[in-house]
């Protein structure tokens, strides 16, 4: 009898000691920020939930937990989401200024992150060409010529936008990167659509991703959707009617 009570709680012991777990410590430099509280939140059964909550205090935060599995979550402020965050083992650090959040000291955070500079180089491009537009006016530049011009730069921006998104998934389809940006992507439209890209994304996706419940979920109403607005039921009859409504509020990026 004594063996097996050893037994168990050496397995017990085990058991505890590989649990995994998430420390998140950060910082913030804004004022608005300061006594406030924060909160974790991400998509579960199509609600975002908590998973954890603490309060601002002379800019310090930390959030820490067991995981049963990595996720992608978001920090939240109330209602208002501030930036993703991947929960996954080890000791994460998010940093808010100003003028930039980032989050490091995990691998996929880290990636996620990186690409998140990348895509914000572009953007930042791209809203640069109308403050451009406006001083090649002053400088008395034909508005023909400046049309033509910053429409081929706009679309080449965009190119490499559509280029930059859609590799990051691809490269990411196997862990919650992929499916997460799928989110951030989607989320942009009011009711799920399919897009040439999210067809091109499909097209290459793993049964993993393909798997993932909001991947999952938006692709067959998109599908849906598309067959209504080309006035088809799904077996193929005439139709009518709207497309169907979000799938969820979900996380703002």
């Amino acid at each position: 009898m004594k063996n097996s009570l050893y037994i168990f709680a050496a397995v017990a012991m085990l058991m505890s000691s590989c649990s995994a777990s998430y420390s998140v410590q950060g910082s913030s430099s804004v004022s608005a920020l300061d006594g406030s509280k924060l909160y974790l939140k991400a998509l579960k059964s199509g609600e975002v939930r908590n998973i954890d909550s603490c309060d601002v205090i002379h800019g310090e935060f930390h959030f820490a937990g067991l995981l049963d599995s990595v996720r992608m979550a978001n920090l939240f402020m109330d209602d208002e989401s501030i930036m993703p965050v991947v929960l996954e083992e080890g000791e994460i650090t998010v940093k808010i200024d100003n003028a930039s959040q980032s989050v490091s000291g995990t691998p996929l955070n880290d990636s996620l992150y990186k690409f998140i500079d990348k895509h914000n180089q572009l953007s930042n491009r791209m809203s640069e060409l109308s403050h451009r537009q406006s001083q090649m006016l002053l400088d008395g530049v034909e508005e023909q010529v400046i049309n033509e011009q910053l429409s081929a730069e706009a679309a080449q921006i965009a190119q490499e936008e559509d280029e930059l998104v859609t590799k990051f998934i691809v490269n990411n389809f196997d862990n919650v990167l992929g499916p997460g940006v799928f989110m951030m992507i989607t989320s942009q439209y009011r009711y799920p659509i399919l897009t040439p890209q999210i067809e091109d994304i499909m097209s290459k996706a793993t049964k993993t991703f393909k798997a993932d419940p909001y991947v999952r979920e938006y692709y067959r109403t998109a599908q849906e959707n598309e067959a209504r607005m080309n006035g088809l039921d799904d077996d193929g009859q005439q139709a009518t009617g709207q497309p169907s409504a979000p799938l969820t509020n979900v996380p703002q990026q």
